[in-house]
């Protein structure tokens, strides 16, 4: 690692917890390169079906320990 990005690491750990969070994530997505706009929309699109599911009833969630537990007998 060169001096630049040890630099960049030592400042950002100096960052509250929320803060590098927020860095961490950004610097991740970056290795992704630029969204492509049509998947973009596709996916917002995706998630307002979803969501209209939801809240027509016509889809039901479970509550997380639910679906942990069946995760965890599946598993053996």
């Amino acid at each position: 690692m060169n001096e630049a990005a040890r630099h960049i690491i030592d400042e950002a750990l100096k960052l509250k917890l929320a803060e590098r969070a927020e860095v961490a994530a950004e610097l991740l997505a970056s290795l992704d390169g630029e969204p492509e706009a049509d998947i973009e929309e596709a996916w917002a699109e995706e998630i307002e079906r979803r969501i209209e599911r939801i809240r027509s009833g016509m889809a039901k969630g479970r509550p997380w320990s639910e679906v942990r537990d069946d995760l965890e007998r599946r598993r053996g």
